[in-house]
C-alpha cells in the first residue's frame, strides 16, 4: 500500500506534530487505519459535543444568574443586599454580589438579571460609593440595554426628607430608559426597613423563579440565614441593654453647646466593634411630650391597641412621634379635611409646604389642624416605627473591650413658640443616669475603616462631634503602635468651651501621636474660621501626604461641612496638583475608589 506523507499535504498540523504523526502510522496494515479512522471521528465529535454542552452550560448559567447590586453608605443596603444573595443562593440561583463602586459599564452583559438595592444619603444625594456609577448611568456612556436586562430596585430611604428614596427611584427609571425590562415594582422603604425588603426579596426572588421555571428555585422558599458570629443574639430587633457608666458634660462654662461624653458597658454582651462602626440607641420619646399629644387628641392612654399594646406605652417606644413625613401628613390631611393642608400637599405647593413644616412637629400639625374626634388607631395607622439613632464610636475595643463611648451632641431649641429637643439625645441627656440601662446594638460600617496597613498615612476631618470615629482610630493606632503618621482638623465655635477631649489630643500631639493637630474656631474671632480654610493654608502638605498615600477621613455635618471640606479638598489637589477641574474630580474620584476618601456624615 502506498502511504502519503502528511508532509506533503495540506494539513493544520506543525511540521513536528506531522512528522510523529507519520511515524505513528508507519507499517499499520488497512484494517488498523480503518479502526483508527473511526476512532479519531468519534473522538473529535466528543470534542464538539463537549464543547456545546459547555457553551450550553455557560449560557445556562447566565440565564439563572442573579447579580445584587449595591449602593451603601452606612451599610443597611449592604447588610439587605447581603440577605438577597444568601436567599437567591438558597433557591438554587448562582448569584454575584457587588458594590456600586466596583462596577462600570462592563458589568451590563446580556442576559442580566438585577436586583438593585441602594440607600439616600442625606436629601436626594446618591452614596459615596455609589456616586461615580450613578453619574455614569445619566451620561451617554450609560450602557444600551434591552428586555433581556431584568431588574428590580429596593430603595432606602427617610421620608422625613422631601427627596425620598431619590437614589433608587433614578436607578429606577434610568434602567428603564436605557431599556431594561422592570421584572417588579421598585419598593420605597422608610427608616424602618426590614419587613418591606423582606418581602421585596422573596417576592422578586418568585418573579425569577417563575420566569426561569427553576422548579429548586420555585420550591424552596424563604431561608433564615444564621448569624453565627458572638454579637449574634444582640441585634436592632434584639438590643443588649448597656449599663451607663458615666455621662460627662465635655462643653465648658459659658458654652452655647451641649455635648455628653458617654459610657456604656458591654460585659457579658458579646458585642465587638472595629474603629468606624456606630451604636445603633434604641431611644424612647419624651414622656411629656407624648401626655401632651394624648391631651391634645383627647385619647386615653390606656386605649388598647391589639396584642397586649396600650396606646401611651406605644407611643413611648414604639412610633416616631416628632418627625413629620409625608405618608403622616398625606393622613392627616385625610382625617382632619383640612383645604389649607390638602392645597399644602398639592404637587404645585412644594416650596411651600417646605417652609411650612420648616421646624414643626406632629402635635403642631395636630393642633393647627384640629379634629373633633378620633380613635387610636386611625391615630396611629400612618405613624412610622420609631427608628434607633446612629452614633459613631469614640472609642477602640482594643483600648476598653468591656466599654463603647459616644459623643452625643445634645440638640434643643425653640421653634413657633415651643421647646424642642432631639428625641435620642435628650433621653441619652435628660432621662438616662448613671447606673440606668440602654439599648443599644452594633451598626457595622465596612465604608469607614483606617487603613489594613499600620504604616499608612491618614488626614482626619471632624468638627464638633464629627471628632467622635477619630478618638477611636487614635486609640485604636496607639494600641496597635502603628507607625502611621496622624494628621487631625477639628473644629467648633470657640477655643475655651468647644475643644472636645481637649486634653487627650494634646496629649497625644505631645507624644508624636498626633504627627499635626490644627483646629479651627469660629466665634474666637471677628472673621469666622472652619476647617475647610485649614486645610486650604495647609494645602502643600495635605497634597503631599495624598501623593504618599495617606487616607482622607471626613466625619460630621453632611449639609454644609463635608460639602465645603469636599471643595477645599479639589481645590488643593487642582492647585497644588496643576490639575484642571475634570482632573482634580477624577483623582478624587480614583481616591474613593481606592477607598482612601471615607466619608461618616449625617
Amino acid at each position: 500500500m502506498t502511504q502519503h506523507s502528511l508532509l506533503d499535504t495540506n494539513s493544520p498540523l506543525s511540521a513536528e506534530q506531522a512528522k510523529r504523526l507519520n511515524e505513528a502510522l508507519e507499517g499499520l496494515d488497512s484494517h488498523q487505519l480503518t479502526w483508527l479512522s473511526g476512532y479519531l471521528t468519534g473522538l473529535s465529535a466528543q470534542q464538539e459535543n463537549t464543547a456545546g454542552a459547555s457553551t450550553r452550560s455557560t449560557a445556562d448559567t447566565q440565564a439563572t444568574e442573579i447579580v445584587v447590586l449595591y449602593g451603601s453608605q452606612t451599610g443597611n443596603a449592604e447588610s439587605v443586599a447581603e440577605l438577597a444573595s444568601d436567599r437567591a443562593k438558597a433557591r438554587g440561583f448562582n448569584v454575584r454580589l457587588l458594590d456600586m463602586a466596583d462596577t462600570g459599564k462592563k458589568t451590563f452583559k446580556v442576559p442580566l438579571n438585577l436586583m438593585v438595592v441602594v440607600s439616600t444619603q442625606g436629601d436626594g444625594d446618591p452614596p459615596d460609593t455609589a456616586e461615580s456609577f450613578h453619574e455614569l448611568m445619566h451620561t451617554r456612556k450609560a450602557p444600551k440595554l434591552d428586555d433581556q436586562t431584568r431588574f428590580s430596585v429596593l430603595a432606602l430611604g427617610d421620608s422625613s426628607y422631601e427627596h425620598f428614596c431619590q437614589t433608587g427611584r433614578d436607578f429606577d427609571a434610568r434602567l428603564e430608559a436605557l431599556g431594561a425590562q422592570r421584572i417588579h415594582e421598585r419598593v420605597d422603604c422608610d427608616t424602618d426597613f426590614d419587613e418591606d425588603a423582606e418581602r421585596w426579596i422573596e417576592s422578586v426572588l418568585d418573579r425569577y423563579a417563575e420566569l426561569y421555571d427553576t422548579q429548586a428555585a420555585a420550591s424552596a422558599g424563604p431561608t433564615t440565614v444564621v448569624d453565627t458570629t458572638p454579637q449574634a443574639n444582640h441585634s436592632k430587633k434584639h438590643p443588649f441593654h448597656a449599663e451607663v457608666l458615666e455621662s460627662i458634660e465635655l462643653n465648658g462654662r459659658g458654652s452655647d453647646k451641649e455635648t455628653r461624653h458617654i459610657e456604656l458597658s458591654l460585659e457579658g454582651s458579646g458585642l465587638r466593634f472595629e474603629p468606624g462602626d456606630a451604636i445603633g440607641v434604641v431611644p424612647q420619646n419624651d414622656p411629656a411630650y407624648v401626655d401632651e399629644l394624648l391631651d391634645t387628641l383627647r385619647l386615653d392612654g390606656n386605649a388598647d391597641l391589639g396584642e397586649g399594646r396600650l396606646l401611651r406605652d406605644a407611643l413611648l417606644h414604639e412610633f416616631e412621634v416628632t418627625t413629620l413625613t409625608r405618608p403622616f401628613l398625606e393622613h392627616w390631611a385625610e382625617v382632619s379635611d383640612a383645604a389649607e393642608l390638602r392645597r399644602l400637599m398639592d404637587q404645585e405647593s412644594r416650596d411651600e409646604l417646605r417652609n411650612w413644616v420648616e421646624g414643626r412637629h406632629i402635635i403642631d400639625v395636630i393642633e393647627h389642624f384640629p379634629v373633633k374626634e378620633i380613635d387610636a388607631h386611625t391615630f396611629t395607622q400612618a405613624l412610622r416605627k420609631l427608628p434607633p439613632r446612629l452614633y459613631s464610636i469614640a472609642s477602640s475595643y482594643e483600648a476598653a473591650p468591656d466599654e463603647v463611648h459616644l459623643t452625643v451632641g445634645v440638640v434643643r431649641y425653640e421653634s413657633h413658640g415651643r421647646s424642642r429637643g432631639g428625641v435620642a439625645t435628650t433621653y441619652l441627656a435628660d432621662r438616662v443616669q448613671p447606673g440606668d440601662t440602654v439599648p443599644i446594638y452594633v451598626d457595622r460600617n465596612k465604608n469607614f475603616k483606617l487603613p489594613h496597613d499600620d504604616d499608612t498615612p491618614i488626614i482626619m476631618v471632624g468638627p464638633g462631634t464629627g471628632i467622635a470615629p477619630f478618638r477611636a482610630f487614635l486609640q485604636e493606632r496607639e494600641e496597635r503602635d502603628a507607625k502611621g503618621r496622624n494628621w487631625l482638623f477639628f473644629g467648633d465655635r470657640r477655643f475655651r468651651s468647644d475643644f472636645l477631649y481637649q486634653a487627650e489630643m494634646l496629649q497625644w500631639r505631645k507624644q508624636g501621636l498626633l504627627t499635626h493637630l490644627d483646629v479651627a474656631f469660629s466665634r474666637d474671632q471677628q472673621e469666622k474660621v472652619y476647617v475647610q480654610h485649614r486645610i486650604r493654608e495647609h494645602a502643600a502638605e495635605v497634597f503631599h501626604w495624598l501623593q504618599e498615600g495617606a487616607h482622607f477621613y471626613v466625619c460630621g455635618d453632611g449639609e454644609r461641612m463635608a460639602k465645603d471640606v469636599h471643595d477645599a479638598l479639589l481645590d488643593v489637589i487642582r492647585t497644588e496638583g496643576n490639575y484642571d477641574e475634570d482632573g482634580a474630580r477624577e483623582y478624587l474620584r480614583e481616591l474613593q475608589q481606592a477607598k482612601r476618601y471615607q466619608r461618616d456624615v449625617y
